[in-house]
């Protein structure tokens, strides 16, 4: 009797144990504003890779790029991916999915103003096989570590992570931690890709909870712009003027680099030198 007495009291426990450690993770569903976003530069100036850890092939596959390929109309409507959407200028809506019997929750739904759906699954699932499809918003699995929710990502599509031809291939994992402090939320990402990446690219940003922000629709037609069927605007290697007006703009040496490993340390700065950009002229004659 006293067993049986003692093996119900030591579940009672461990069933109160569980649901202190359920009622201590974060709840991270709400409606959240961008607050500050590590290298958060929008339309950046096209050659712009400084901070990038891009290879060879990275940065070929930047310095090709041109900036009317976005007048495509399979480019006009095209959401951004889970690399790169996170840093955007949106708000950021995140929603909980619970299941109706356990009201575990099993799943946080993040939603941009121009993402697709990108859920975050709680519930141990496994990862669909390699040869699955890849999507923009991948496969997403996440388990705590204490308050901070991990989450990989895999199955994403080729995508940018700087709106000016850098690229990660569909062979790219994302580690991603939220961290919530009260109000505010930081989001990290750590990217790995061996295709177009020598080391890490680690990026944050910060939102913080609002409760009148809404995340706006995003209703989306194609038009023609002008290019002809066919036409996949590009550039062939060594022809990208634009390289040499951001050499210009910072001031950096013919063969000082605009991108990779070696711009994503401090040393780096030694290779700027002065120039009407950088004395404050920001009238873009070099642009």
């Amino acid at each position: 009797m006293r067993i049986t007495i003692r093996r119900a009291v030591l579940a009672a426990l461990l069933v109160l144990q569980w649901n202190g450690i359920a009622s201590a993770q974060t709840d991270f569903s709400g409606e959240w504003t961008v607050v500050r976003s590590m290298d958060n530069t929008e339309n950046p100036w096209v050659g712009d890779w400084v901070g990038l850890p891009l290879n060879a092939d990275g940065l070929a596959r930047a310095e090709g790029w041109d900036a009317s390929i976005l007048s495509l109309p399979e480019y006009q409507c095209r959401p951004h991916g889970w690399a790169y959407i996170y840093r955007g200028p949106t708000q950021l809506r995140i929603t909980k999915e619970v299941d109706p019997f356990s009201r575990e929750v099993v799943a946080y739904q993040p939603e941009w103003h121009q993402s697709t759906n990108m859920p975050v699954y709680l519930d141990g699932r496994e990862s669909p096989p390699p040869e699955a499809n890849h999507t923009w918003g991948g496969f997403s699995t996440a388990t705590w570590e204490g308050d901070i929710l991990k989450i990989k990502t895999t199955h994403l599509k080729e995508d940018y992570i700087r709106r000016n031809g850098a690229m990660v291939s569909d062979q790219a994992t994302v580690t991603s931690y939220w961290i919530r402090r009260g109000d505010i939320l930081t989001w990290i990402n750590i990217v790995h890709d061996p295709v177009y990446l020598s080391e890490p690219l680690i990026r944050s940003s910060e939102y913080r909870l609002t409760v009148n922000s809404q995340v706006p629709a995003h209703p989306c037609t194609s038009v023609f712009e002008g290019l002809e069927k066919g036409n996949v605007p590009h550039y062939l290697p060594g022809e990208n003027p634009f390289l040499k007006n951001l050499r210009v703009r910072y001031g950096l040496a013919p063969t000082a680099p605009t991108g990779g490993v070696p711009t994503v340390y401090p040393e780096y700065q030694k290779d700027l030198q002065p120039s009407e950009w950088t004395a404050g002229d920001r009238r873009g004659s070099t642009r």
